[in-house]
């Protein structure tokens, strides 16, 4: 979709075409922390 080293277009210029955020193409999700996942399996248990 949108091209890190096009020859002629920016990163900012290919996703003004796309119209969308340069900040949502460089977003990066993070993992669960640990205690999160112990909680959500405390949550899950019947």
């Amino acid at each position: 979709m949108i091209e890190r080293h096009h020859p002629t277009l920016s990163i900012g210029v290919q996703c003004r075409l796309l119209s969308i955020s340069r900040s949502s193409f460089y977003y990066a999700p993070q993992g669960e922390t640990e205690m999160n996942l112990a909680l959500m399996r405390l949550i899950d248990k019947p």
